[in-house]
């Protein structure tokens, strides 16, 4: 087949590939938005994933990168005998397995709240969201301000009722189940909004059916409501899941890994390995295995969990 007749220009400003027509004008605009930001994924994602890669079968060290020596597997086999990544990992795995089911849960109940309540739905949406709007800095050092121990407001609220000055973050067993609520309160907003539309999208007509059968309200919820919002109930757990195994901000801000590695995550330790002692190469290494990690665990939960649109 004669390239003419795969690519011709059919009329004045148009042109044509196979039996489609384009707008020449349209195509070109289309190409100069996309040209920036293809430019940043670049700069900002594919460059950098190649980078650590190589990074990750050498001995990079920031403090003297003109001296990278390439060194096969030994990065990745000493992460199996470093003591400070199974403690990181188990608690990484506690942080992920208690916070999805709490965030999850309270943004499910927060939509269904809103999807029921006409009176001031707006306020309601905004007052939910607005933790979301602040950076997890932000509110890091905002609890961490809020739970000092001679300072904070809430010890001095305990303080008011007899009780005494807690340490809360110093504690080994307090320090991760606070960080735990502080992150479910600060990111279920998001997932309102999601669950919130759609619960939108669920049609009027399977509860009135569902009425007609004399279900109750229970069992529409059972029934209707949740197998209606499976594809959107996937893609929120997914997204969850793989956000809070990359928690790192809120305890680096909030205990700095500490009490005693209590709140010490694997991307704190990652960002600790290669930032702080600029073993470039060592945390390369981590982050590759726990990407794959990461991204077994979602392939898995996506494959059992399924996100099509079947009840």
């Amino acid at each position: 087949m004669k390239i003419e007749n795969i690519v011709t220009k059919r009329r004045r400003g148009y042109f044509q590939i196979g039996s489609r027509e384009y707008n020449i004008r349209e195509s070109l605009t289309g190409i100069g938005f996309m040209i920036p930001v293809t430019i940043l994924a670049l700069v900002f994602v594919i460059v950098p994933i190649f980078v650590s890669i190589f990074f990750g079968f050498t001995n990079a060290n920031m403090g003297r990168l003109n001296n990278i020596q390439f060194i096969g597997l030994k990065n990745f086999i000493d992460v199996f005998s470093d003591s400070y990544i199974w403690p990181a990992l188990k608690n990484t795995l506690y942080f992920v397995g208690a916070v999805v089911p709490l965030q999850f849960g309270l943004a499910l109940s927060l939509a269904l709240l809103v999807n029921k309540i006409k009176v001031m739905n707006g306020l309601l949406r905004w007052a939910f969201f607005a933790p979301v709007m602040l950076s997890l800095a932000v509110t890091s050092f905002l609890w961490l301000n809020l739970l000092n121990p001679q300072e904070g407001l809430i010890n001095a609220i305990l303080g008011f009722f007899g009780l005494g000055p807690s340490l809360f973050l110093q504690d080994t067993k307090l320090a991760m189940p606070l960080i735990i609520i502080i992150s479910a309160w600060q990111g279920a907003g998001y997932q309102m909004l999601i669950l919130l539309s759609g619960l939108k999208n669920i049609p009027k007509d399977l509860y009135e059916a569902a009425s007609i059968d004399r279900a109750g309200k229970v069992q529409q919820f059972f029934h209707v409501t949740l197998p209606s919002l499976k594809p959107t109930i996937v893609f929120v757990l997914i997204t969850m899941i793989i956000g809070a195994f990359r928690i790192m901000v809120q305890p680096m801000i909030m205990t700095n890994g500490g009490p005693l590695n209590a709140t010490l995550t694997m991307s704190l330790y990652i960002y600790r390995t290669g930032v702080t002692y600029k073993n470039v190469g060592y945390s390369s290494a981590i982050a590759l295995l726990y990407t794959f990690v990461i991204a077994t665990v979602s392939l898995t939960l996506r494959k059992v969990l399924g996100g099509d649109n079947e009840a």
